[in-house]
């Protein structure tokens, strides 16, 4: 019987964890980290019913072919829950919870076994007969024939802007859910305009009802609003994908959708962002390293406002602060953060290029997933790095790794035995960290480990220089 070890305690290692005692063909190790409850992770821990999903109910689910069972479950806890409707995340953070607890027990029942260690994972050595050792940080070793780091996001980095005064004098937060200080804020500022940042601003305002906010990103772009009702498809979606993966580069593949959108009018531009959404994988492997450094630094803003947008009533509640006044958005870029606090925030505008300074008593940095691997302090990720049994997408997207998610090493040859799921393939997968790919990928990553299956052969569009090239 094969032993597989999964590090992280968010979705994606509950997803996987069910997967594999659902096939009960090896003993399961999951290192869950010191979290509270296993499974939650950092983006379903939230207490607050402000923060909702961005994808509707009857279309959630933890397990590949099981989207109707977290609407089931929500209609237990609320009455008149509708499959469309944007429910708390912290509903579905029950659900995980729940789903977890009925994995185990019915994985008791049948004798099968499994351990979860409510520990960190802070280095993992390969063993001479196949296999590696997982040390945790209480010194218990593991043994297991795979591994699969599932730990989503590094923890956040303040920007390189941040002063060491700014950072000491605990005006400044890296977690929303963490701010600081004796006394009520006058101002907060949010630096961050994705889904994330939406949520930091409806919690202060919550939090804070007099203070006045303010939110600030390069572009100044909220993710777009979804549609209250379901779109119906694009006609065309079938020949508009054929189109872009026959496509050369990333100004090609705009070209198509513009085209598109003027071709067909009366169509909601949204539902052609999400027929795209199948192939998404595919565009990206197809992009050299130039192209995909071109999308990142010229198109990610608006992909990730138009893909990643954002649930009616949280929008709505964002458009009723600017309304009364009480939230300024800037588009700017942010020079430097100093001060004991208050804090100034020295930015330059993006349309007038001019120099301002903004004052605020909380400064709250909300900026995305942060998967710079090549950075962080986490101490698995940088220990993994310094061995050599991993190494940094070229992009900062994550590890490098083949598209089956198995990680390729410092000579950048597969590292056997020892893969990755969500966040941290972004750089081979691009969408990767939301749950209907994190879901499908831990289903089919799940039956491979649990059989034995060799990894898959390596993707032409991924050669292994670009797994090499300097960052």
């Amino acid at each position: 019987m094969a032993d597989i070890a999964i590090i992280g305690g968010g979705a994606a290692g509950a997803s996987l964890f069910g997967e594999l005692l659902r096939r009960g063909d090896a003993r399961v190790h999951w290192v869950t980290g010191d979290r509270a409850v296993a499974g939650r992770g950092v983006a379903y821990a939230s207490g607050s019913d402000q923060h909702l999903l961005n994808v509707r109910a009857a279309a959630m689910g933890l397990f590949a072919g099981a989207d109707g069972d977290f609407l089931a479950f929500a209609r237990q806890r609320l009455d008149g829950v509708a499959g469309d409707d944007f429910l708390p995340r912290s509903l579905f953070g029950d659900f995980i919870e729940a789903q977890v607890r009925a994995c185990a027990d019915r994985a008791l029942q049948q004798g099968r076994r499994f351990h979860i260690h409510g520990d960190d994972a802070v280095q993992l050595e390969p063993l001479w007969d196949g296999g590696y050792a997982v040390r945790l940080a209480s010194g218990v070793l593991l043994k297991a024939d795979s591994i699969v780091l599932a730990m989503g996001a590094m923890p956040p980095r303040p920007l390189r802007a941040v002063t060491r005064e700014a950072l000491q004098s605990g005006a400044y937060a890296l977690d929303p859910q963490r701010v600081e200080g004796p006394t009520p804020p006058r101002r907060v500022l949010v630096i961050g305009t994705g889904l994330s940042a939406v949520d930091a601003l409806l919690t202060a305002a919550e939090r804070w009802p007099e203070a006045e906010l303010v939110a600030l990103s390069r572009h100044g772009q909220f993710p777009f609003e979804h549609t209250l009702q379901p779109l119906p498809l694009y006609a065309g979606q079938s020949a508009l994908n054929a189109a872009l993966l026959a496509s050369d580069g990333v100004r090609s593949m705009l070209r198509r959708v513009r085209e598109a959108i003027a071709a067909s009018p009366a169509t909601d531009w949204r539902s052609l962002v999400d027929g795209i959404r199948p192939i998404n994988a595919r565009l990206w492997r197809r992009l050299d390293g130039a192209q995909r450094r071109q999308f990142l630094r010229h198109l990610r803003w608006l992909w990730e406002a138009a893909r990643h947008r954002v649930a009616p009533a949280s929008a709505q509640a964002i458009a009723g602060l600017r309304a009364e006044g009480r939230l300024r958005v800037h588009a700017a870029r942010v020079l430097q953060v100093d001060g004991h606090g208050p804090l100034q925030v020295r930015v330059r505008h993006r349309a007038t290029q001019r120099l301002d300074v903004l004052t605020a008593d909380r400064v709250i940095q909300v900026t995305g997933l942060d998967t710079a691997v090549a950075y962080t302090e986490h101490t698995l990720l940088s220990r993994l790095l310094r061995d050599g049994l991993a190494v940094p997408d070229p992009l900062q997207l994550g590890v490098a790794a083949h598209p089956d998610g198995q990680l390729l090493n410092a000579g950048g040859e597969p590292q056997v035995g020892l893969y990755a799921i969500g966040a941290l393939l972004r750089g081979n997968l691009w969408e990767c960290s939301a749950m209907a790919e994190i879901r499908a990928a831990a289903q089919q990553l799940a039956r491979r480990l649990a059989a034995g299956e060799p990894a898959e052969a390596q993707d032409p569009s991924l050669p292994r220089a670009l797994a090499r090239m300097e960052l």
